[in-house]
C-alpha cells in the first residue's frame, strides 16, 4: 500500500480506498464463506418480511368473512420461524467470517510490526502500537460481533420491505421514498462531522496509552524524581482531550436522531396519505394498504439501525486504517537464498550516528573485529556505546559509514538473517510468561538434552532447582526471579542461539556485587568461541576482553588490551585507577 500518510514519526494511518482495498482482499480469500452468509442472512430476512403480506391477506379475508384464517395463520408462523433459522444461521457464518478476517487483520499487522526496525518502533512510540493491536483490534471484533450482523440485516430489510411495498402497488414504494432525501442529508451530514472525531480520538487514546506506559515502565525514576504530578496531568489532560472528543461524538448522534425522527414521520404521513387514496379510489384492497403501512412501520428499525450502525462501522473504519496502516509498512522479502555460513567478523568504517540533528552520537567510528575476538567497549555514560551496538546489531539505521558483517554490508543482508547472525541482549532481558521450557525455547528448537547442557555452560544450575525445574512458571503470573537471575536466564538463550556475532549491551548490569562475578563468567561462557561485543559496565568485564575500545563524545579514542591501556596515560588508565580504588 503506498497512500499512506503519518505525521512525524508516527505510524502510518491508511487511506480509506487502501483500507477498503486491504478488507477486501482478506475477504477474497473466503468469497465462498462471504456467499453462504449474505444469502443465508438475506433469505431470513426475506422469509420474515413475508409475514406482512400474509397480514395484508388475512385483512382481505376477514372483510371477506374470514373463511382461511387458520392457513394464513400456519403461514405467518412458518414464515416467522424461518425467518428466524435463517436469520440466526447467517448471523452464525457471518460471525465465523469476521472472527477468521479480524485475527488475519491482527496477524498480519503484528507480523509487520515485528519486522520493522526497533528504532522505528521507538520512534512512533510503543503505546500507539500497543493500542493498535489491542484497543483498534478489540473494536473492530467488537463491531464485528455485533455492529455487522445488524447493519446487514437491517440494509436487506430495508431493500426487500421497498420491493415488497412496490409489489403490492409502485405508489406505496415511492411515497416511503418521500423520507429518502431527508434520511440521505442527515447521513451525509453526520459522515462529515463525525469521521474527525473518531479518527482524532483513536489518536488520542493511543497518546494516553503512551504517556501510560512510559510512566508505568519509569515508575522507580518517576518516584525518585518526584514527577508522579506531572506524569498523572499529561494522563489526566490526554484523557479530558478524549472525554471531550466522546462527548462531541454523542452530541453529533443526538443531532443525527433528531433529522432521522423527522425523514419517519414523513415517510410514514405519505404512506399513509397514499394508501387512503388508493383505496377510496378501488385501486388496492384495504388488505394491501395495511400490508403498506407495516412494511413502513418495520422500516423504523432496520433504518434506524442502519443509520445509527454506520456511527460504529465509521469507529471500525478508523480501527482498521490504523491497522492497515501498520500491514502497509515495508516489510523484507521473502529469503532468495539458504544463508550462507556465517564467520563472525565484523568491519566499520567512518560510521556517523545522530539522534537528533544538533548531536553526534556517533562520529568517524572505525573498529574490526576477527571471527571470534571478544573487544569490550568502555566509557562514560553517554559516550555512544549502547548506539554503537544497536548499529551494529541492525537495531539503528547506518547514517553515515559503512558497517559489514562477514564482508557483506549490514543493509544488504536481509533482516531475518541479521537476525540469526546478530545477537544483542540488552541490560533488561524481558521474562516471558510461561513455563523455563517454554522462555528458552521461544528462540531455539532445543531438547532437554541441549537445555541442560546450555544451563551448565553458563553455570545457571539453579534453573534446575526450581520447584518445578524446567517446568517451572515464570513471568509476572509466575514463579520471581531477580534482577540477576532474569539476565542469567537471558544468557541462556543467548548460548542457545546459534549466531555467530553475541553483543552484550551492558547485559550483566543489574547485577549485585554477590552476582557480578558469577554474570560476567556466564556471559563470557555464552559467547564462547563466537565473536563476542560487550558493552561494559564493570571494567572486570574489560580485562578478559582480547581488545579494549574506549569511547568519549561518539568517538573511539583508545584501542588496545588492558595491559598495554592501563600502562599508557589516557582515559582508559583513568578509569581503571577510579575502578580499582573503588
Amino acid at each position: 500500500m503506498t497512500d499512506v500518510h503519518a505525521t512525524g514519526l508516527k505510524l502510518p494511518i491508511a487511506s480509506r480506498r487502501d483500507t477498503v482495498r486491504g478488507l477486501l482482499a482478506t475477504l477474497r480469500r473466503r468469497r465462498g464463506l462471504v456467499v453462504l452468509a449474505l444469502l443465508t442472512l438475506c433469505a431470513g430476512v426475506g422469509a420474515a418480511l413475508a409475514a406482512p403480506w400474509i397480514i395484508g391477506r388475512m385483512v382481505d379475508d376477514i372483510v371477506a368473512g374470514g373463511g382461511s384464517l387458520l392457513g394464513s395463520g400456519l403461514a405467518l408462523a412458518g414464515s416467522l420461524t424461518l425467518g428466524a433459522l435463517l436469520t440466526w444461521g447467517g448471523r452464525v457464518l457471518l460471525a465465523r467470517l469476521g472472527q477468521a478476517t479480524v485475527r488475519e487483520v491482527r496477524e498480519s499487522a503484528f507480523r509487520t510490526a515485528l519486522a520493522q526496525p526497533t528504532a522505528r518502533i521507538e520512534a512512533a512510540g510503543t503505546g500507539d502500537l500497543v493500542a493498535r493491536l489491542s484497543g483498534d483490534v478489540r473494536a473492530v471484533g467488537q463491531v464485528v460481533e455485533e455492529a455487522l450482523p445488524a447493519f446487514l440485516t437491517a440494509l436487506f430489510g430495508i431493500a426487500l420491505s421497498l420491493a415488497g411495498m412496490g409489489l403490492l402497488d409502485w405508489r406505496f414504494a415511492v411515497a416511503a421514498l418521500v423520507a429518502a432525501p431527508l434520511q440521505s442529508f442527515s447521513l451525509r451530514w453526520f459522515l462529515r462531522r463525525s469521521a474527525p472525531v473518531y479518527r482524532a480520538h483513536r489518536v488520542v487514546v493511543a497518546e494516553r496509552s503512551q504517556r501510560t506506559i512510559e510512566a508505568v515502565r519509569g515508575v522507580d525514576t518517576v518516584l525518585a524524581l518526584r514527577t508522579e504530578e506531572k506524569h498523572l496531568e499529561r494522563i489526566a489532560e490526554a484523557s479530558e482531550e478524549g472525554i471531550a472528543l466522546e462527548v462531541r461524538a454523542t452530541q453529533v448522534r443526538n443531532d443525527f436522531n433528531v433529522f432521522l425522527n423527522a425523514a419517519e414521520l414523513l415517510g410514514l404521513a405519505a404512506v399513509l396519505m397514499v394508501g387512503y387514496v388508493l383505496v377510496t379510489r378501488g385501486d388496492v384492497e384495504l388488505g394491501a394498504a395495511s400490508a403498506a403501512a407495516l412494511y413502513f412501520l418495520g422500516l423504523f428499525g432496520p433504518m434506524g439501525t442502519l443509520l445509527f450502525r454506520i456511527d460504529d462501522l465509521q469507529d471500525a473504519g478508523a480501527s482498521l486504517a490504523r491497522l492497515f496502516g501498520v500491514i502497509g509498512m515495508p516489510s523484507p522479502q521473502e529469503r532468495e537464498h539458504v544463508a550462507t555460513p556465517r564467520r563472525g567478523a565484523i568491519d566499520v568504517h567512518g560510521l556517523g550516528f545522530s539522534h537528533r540533528p544538533a548531536q553526534r552520537d556517533l562520529d568517524a567510528v572505525s573498529l574490526s573485529a576477527a571471527p571470534g575476538e571478544k573487544i569490550a567497549v568502555v566509557g562514560a555514560s553517554g559516550a555512544g556505546k549502547t548506539t554503537l551496538a544497536r548499529v551494529l546489531a541492525g537495531a539503528l539505521p547506518v547514517q553515515e559509514g559503512l558497517v559489514r558483517h562477514d564482508g557483506v554490508g549490514i543493509e544488504d543482508w536481509h533482516p531475518h538473517d541479521l537476525r540469526d547472525t546478530v545477537a544483542m541482549l540488552s541490560q533488561e532481558p524481558h521474562v516471558f510468561a510461561g513455563t523455563v521450557r517454554d522462555d528458552l525455547c521461544l528462540f531455539s528448537d532445543a531438547d532437554d538434552d541441549r537445555l541442560q547442557l546450555a544451563i551448565e555452560q553458563v553455570g545457571a544450575g539453579w534453573i534446575l532447582r526450581l520447584p518445578d525445574g524446567l517446568d517451572t512458571v515464570i513471568g509476572e503470573a509466575g514463579h520471581p526471579l531477580t534482577p540477576g537471575q532474569a539476565q542469567h536466564l537471558a544468557l541462556v538463550r543467548v548460548a542457545l542461539s546459534e549466531a555467530s556475532v553475541v553483543i552484550l549491551d551492558e547485559a550483566t548490569a543489574e547485577a549485585g556485587s554477590v552476582d557480578a562475578a558469577l554474570l560476567d563468567g556466564a556471559a563470557l561462557a555464552a559467547i564462547g568461541a563466537r565473536t563476542g561485543v560487550v558493552i561494559a559496565h564493570r571494567l572486570s568485564q574489560a580485562v578478559t576482553a582480547d581488545r579494549i575500545l574506549v569511547m568519549r563524545d561518539g568517538r573511539v579514542v583508545q584501542s588496545g588490551t588492558h595491559e598495554g591501556l592501563a600502562a599508557m596515560p589516557g582515559p582508559y588508565a583513568e578509569l581503571w585507577a577510579a575502578w580499582t580504588r573503588w
